[in-house]
């Protein structure tokens, strides 16, 4: 059976505020009252589970939403403290902003996160080590590879001057990531830039990503597709529709079926 997972990277205002942009956070407002509620109202009618990568600082700044997540039965995954970029921090800064998200969910879940995704899209030469001291099961992060869960590697070697080396495997299980199923970087019409990529109509980019799926079932056994949204986005009107029409569209494949990360981190087979 092949699984899909529906994650949301709910930043909020936090991602405004660490890219230096406050006049934007009315966009992570709308994200946290307006449009987080209107996709749980979605999941609610078609019975879907998801994972949510929430920062702390979101946690804490709307808790009423953040708990109706944790309430409606969705997984709840780390997504740093701040949402600023982890290879911009300190040794210091980066330990505290880890732990401080850590402490805001466990306010929240009354549980220790399992899962974590890098804010602002990378880690640091040390986060994958923080993972592993903090107990860590599974990672959403990277894409070595599109459709397969694989052990997430740390201390590569990242240098001109050397081959490149994929350094120590952990015991930490990759939920795989790839850019081209990320909403912002594909619908988002705030940041322009050649790193931003847009198609010309929203439809389109659901043409690709059933193409996408269809392409792992016919392709890979037992695929793993991921797929990343944004509360500010995905749930703006009339994109929810498009979204809504995509998950009919899923639930009536009878190869594929709707998982959280942490199902599938749990169900990994590292001989498959």
């Amino acid at each position: 059976m092949h699984r899909v997972c529906l994650t949301y990277d709910f930043d909020a205002v936090a991602a405004w505020l660490a890219q230096g942009r406050p006049g934007f956070a009315s966009w992570g407002v709308y994200g946290a009252e307006t449009a987080a509620p209107r996709l749980l109202d979605l999941h609610d009618r078609y019975e879907v589970p998801s994972t949510w990568f929430v920062p702390g600082h979101t946690a804490e700044s709307f808790p009423e939403v953040a708990g109706r997540v944790h309430d409606d039965g969705h997984e709840i995954a780390h997504h740093g403290w701040s949402h600023e970029a982890l290879p911009t921090l300190s040794p210091a800064e980066e330990r505290a902003d880890f732990v401080r998200g850590i402490d805001a969910l466990y306010d929240l879940t009354g549980e220790k996160p399992d899962g974590f995704r890098a804010p602002d899209g990378g880690f640091s030469p040390r986060t994958v080590e923080l993972l592993e001291e903090f107990g860590f099961g599974w990672d959403s992060s990277e894409g070595v590879r599109d459709f397969r869960p694989y052990r997430l590697r740390t201390g590569a070697t990242l240098d001109l001057d050397a081959p490149y080396e994929p350094g120590r495997e952990t015991g930490i299980v990759e939920v795989p990531l790839v850019w081209h199923r990320d909403d912002w970087m594909q619908l988002f019409p705030v940041v322009s830039g050649p790193e931003w990529v847009a198609y010309g109509e929203e439809p389109a980019v659901f043409e690709r990503w059933r193409t996408d799926l269809d392409w792992m079932r016919e392709r890979v056994d037992e695929g793993v597709f991921t797929l990343l949204l944004h509360p500010q986005c995905a749930g703006r009107a009339p994109f929810v529709a498009e979204f809504e029409a995509f998950l009919a569209d899923v639930l009536e494949m009878d190869d594929v079926t709707f998982a959280t990360c942490g199902e599938v981190a749990r169900e990994f087979d590292p001989g498959a």
